[in-house]
Order: structure tokens, then C-alpha cells, then sequence
């Protein structure tokens, strides 16, 4: 707004100290549309923003379904996924808010927080299907244990949640810009972490799956691989190939997701990615959606069955020595991977 703009603006109506303050109380008034900027250098789209929310929330009532129709089968994937779900649902009802009030504060910081911090729920999730599948491949065909894995990726799941967090609550109960840039850069490191992590993650997938594939021509499938029958009943199964795809896309999507809102909130919450519906709704909304979709279509309970109970792999063990054949001869085979 140019000098002579601001001698000609209007004071702000009496009670108010400024226009901001009085768009936020009067949202409808058109002056404010026309005038006063918003919280949003782009105010969200409210229907696009109304089907995500709706598309998140029959997300969590299929995974709530499936947990009680498995019979509260692999407890600790349903709590992460429904927490991510409720989070995104959150989320996207503030865009809605906001849409209608651009101006008030708390639609819009909710948005932030909410959207920024569900995806670190669901990558919980994601991160421990990888000791279920080493299980039921045979932990063989691994370079750690299978508990590792959630030793490992979960912790590091809980850090990137944290930072996550704490950045939001310093960013949403800032009264001046440095505290907001203090929140925003914590925000980052925690985002910067999960890209990390999930990189890893995707790395240690990778590196297992050329070893299961490694291990079946070198030894075959029944050295290589795990021949408890409950094991191959499931790697048989049209249901846990499909499953292995889901995964796999999941984390992609997440890790993709991460890698954008890094660079989103590098520029600032007035940056000019911000400003960008199209990005956000491809590279965020239809991001996570996709990660949670494919996961509710082929969920790890059905797919992969008893091998989300607490306790599977060890009577599983117990049936792959005694129906193994010569376990020193696959000994040699195996120390030369």
C-alpha cells in the first residue's frame, strides 16, 4: 500500500484497533475482502478443503472398523493411523474456518500445527509393518533383528513429533516475530528430521528387499525364506502382494510430502509457496490422502493376518528348525552375503 493509499484508509471502526482485528470479528463485511490482507497470502478453497476432511474422517472409520472387526488386531498401527487421521480431519476443518474468517488466528494456526504434525502419526505406522514383513520373510534375509526396527525408527518417529509440536505451540502462542520465527525454525528441524528418517526407512526396505531377492537364488525359497506355514499362507496371498505396494507408496507419499513442507516453511509463513493452492492440495492433501488410502484398502490386519498379534515369529522359529534341512550347509551359502 503506497504512501498516499495509507493517509486515504479509513481508520478502523470504533472499538477496534485496527482493521485486522475488525475482519477477524466481521468476516462478511466487504471492505475487508477488498482491503485488509489475511492471515493466508492465498485463502484456502472451502469446498476443496470440506472433501478432505471428509475423505480423512472415512479414513478413520474404516481403520477404527477394521480394528474391531480383526478383533483389535495389531493395536499399535490402528492407534497411530486413527491419531494421523484425526489430526488431518482437524486440520482441514480449520481450513474450512478459515475460508469463511481468513483473518482469525486460531483456524489458522491450527491448520499449521494439525496438518504439520499428523503425518509424523501415520509414519509411525508405516515404520513398524517393516518388522511384521521381516517376520514373516525370515529374519534371515535381514541385517537386523526385527525388533531393531521399531528400536530404531519409532524413537526417531517420536523426535520429529516432538520437534514438530513444540515448534507449533511456540508459533501459535507467539506475540511477537521472532518468538513466530523461533516456532517456524523448530518446526523445520523437525520436519527436516522425518525427511531423515524417512529416507532411511525407505533405504532399510530397499536393502532387505534385494536381500530377500538375493537369498532366493542363491539358497531358494525354502532355505531362504521363513516356512512356518502361518509365513507362507501369508506371502502367498494375493492380499499381502498388494499390501507390500501400499506400504511402499505410503512412504513415498509421506516422504514426499515432508520434503515439501520443508521448503514451504523455509520461505516463511507468508512465503510465496504458501500462496499456492495447487501445491499445497497436490503435494500435501493428495499426498497423505493417498498414504492413508491405500493403507485402509489394504490394511496390515487383513493382509497380513495373525503376524500383527504381539508375539508372532516365535513359534515360527520353532517350526523353521524343525522342518529346515541341512542348516549348515545354508550357513556357508548365507556368510558369503
Amino acid at each position: 500500500m503506497s504512501d498516499a493509499e495509507l493517509l486515504t484508509f479509513p481508520p478502523p471502526p470504533a472499538g477496534y484497533e485496527d482493521w485486522f482485528l475488525y475482519c477477524a470479528a466481521e468476516p462478511n463485511d466487504p471492505f475487508c475482502a477488498e482491503n485488509v490482507g489475511s492471515h493466508y497470502e492465498s485463502v484456502p478453497y472451502k469446498a476443496t478443503n470440506v472433501a478432505f476432511a471428509a475423505i480423512f474422517a472415512l479414513s478413520l472409520v474404516g481403520f477404527l472398523a477394521t480394528y474391531f472387526a480383526t478383533r483389535r488386531r495389531g493395536t499399535f498401527f490402528a492407534v497411530t493411523m486413527i491419531l494421523g487421521c484425526i489430526t488431518e480431519v482437524l486440520g482441514y476443518v480449520a481450513r474450512v474456518l478459515s475460508a469463511d474468517n481468513p483473518w482469525q488466528e486460531l483456524g489458522f494456526l491450527m491448520q499449521i500445527v494439525c496438518l504439520t504434525i499428523g503425518p509424523a502419526f501415520l509414519a509411525a505406522g508405516v515404520y513398524a509393518c517393516l518388522a511384521k514383513l521381516v517376520l514373516i520373510y525370515g529374519e534371515g534375509n535381514s541385517r537386523l533383528k526385527a525388533a531393531w526396527y521399531t528400536r530404531i525408527f519409532i524413537p526417531c518417529d517420536v523426535i520429529s513429533l516432538i520437534l514438530q509440536a513444540v515448534g507449533g505451540a511456540f508459533a501459535s502462542s507467539a506475540e511477537d516475530d521472532d518468538t513466530l520465527e523461533l516456532g517456524k525454525n523448530i518446526m523445520i528441524a523437525g520436519l527436516v528430521w522425518q525427511v531423515f528418517t524417512l529416507f532411511m526407512f525407505v533405504a532399510c526396505c530397499t536393502d532387505f528387499a534385494l536381500r530377500v531377492r538375493q537369498r532366493k537364488k542363491l539358497l531358494g525359497d525354502a532355505a531362504a525364506l521363513d516356512q512356518s506355514r502361518a509365513s507362507s499362507a501369508i506371502r502367498g496371498s494375493k492380499m499381502f502382494r498388494g499390501f507390500l505396494w501400499a506400504l511402499g507408496i505410503s512412504a513415498l507419499a509421506i516422504l514426499w510430502r515432508s520434503a515439501y513442507r520443508v521448503a514451504e516453511l523455509s520461505e516463511g509463513f507468508s512465503g510465496p509457496l504458501m500462496a499456492k493452492q495447487d501445491m499445497f492440495i497436490g503435494f500435501e492433501s493428495v499426498m497423505i490422502a493417498v498414504s492413508v488410502l491405500v493403507l485402509n484398502v489394504f490394511h496390515p490386519s487383513v493382509c497380513l493376518g495373525e503376524a500383527m498379534d504381539n508375539g508372532y515369529g516365535q513359534e515360527s522359529k520353532e517350526e523353521a528348525m524343525m522342518s529346515s534341512g541341512d542348516s549348515s550347509e545354508r550357513a556357508v551359502l548365507q556368510n558369503q552375503l
